[in-house]
């Protein structure tokens, strides 16, 4: 299945309109989010995990402590795609 091109500048700043949550650049978006607890952080990274294996896309995850700090990038497009920002979308479904 082929990737879908990178967004330009004009494209991704209409979208980010629509995920709140999420900041960033053409190069990667970014959504940062802290959870009740360490274990609640694993669980949301898990649950992050589901979604990425289904969409064969998969987010750079950094966790420290409770606080997720999350970070979507089509590589293979040489930066954000719209499989990134349909992916931020499933993500803010999974998060508070």
């Amino acid at each position: 299945m082929p990737r879908p091109p990178r967004l330009s500048p004009d494209e991704l700043s209409a979208a980010l309109h629509g995920l709140p949550l999420w900041s960033g650049d053409v190069d990667g978006i970014r959504r940062s989010v802290e959870l009740p607890s360490f274990r609640d952080a694993v669980d949301a990274i898990v649950a992050i995990a589901d979604v990425a294996e289904e969409m064969d896309h998969h987010p750079d995850v950094d966790l420290r402590w409770r606080t997720l700090h999350l970070t979507l990038v089509s590589h293979s497009a040489g930066g954000v795609s719209e499989l990134d920002l349909e992916l931020a979308r499933r993500i803010d479904g999974l998060l508070p």
